[in-house]
């Protein structure tokens, strides 16, 4: 079994992906990509529809590029939503079932105690 790990400069990565920071190139091209694709299904009506080939295209216009913006930022909610899901979840607790109540004990008798 062989024992080779590589050593940091093999793995070398620039800093701002070992921060977790996306890559500027790649979120300034999502996101023109997805203003255009707004602005377009927006202003043209016909890009309002579907096509046989591609498909409906406001899913190809709007909808991919903001899931895959999404997906380059991990999936993370803004600080707001987050904030507002929390609270909904912590109602959103099981209840605890209704017991029955013993019926009060007729005046005079008492209880045996157990």
């Amino acid at each position: 079994m062989s024992i080779w790990s590589p050593t940091p400069a093999a793995c070398a990565r620039p800093a701002d992906r070992l921060a977790g920071l996306p890559d500027p190139a790649l979120e300034r091209l999502l996101r023109r990509w997805l203003g255009c694709g707004l602005l377009a299904v927006c202003l043209v009506p016909a890009l309002r529809g579907s096509s046989e080939w591609i498909g409906w295209w406001p899913m190809w216009l709007v909808g991919m590029p903001l899931a895959a913006w999404w997906a380059l930022h991990r999936f993370q909610l803004p600080q707001a939503t987050a904030t507002v899901l929390a609270r909904g979840m912590r109602r959103l607790r099981p209840h605890r079932q209704a017991r029955r109540r013993r019926p009060p004990a007729a005046p005079g008798l008492r209880r045996r105690a157990a």
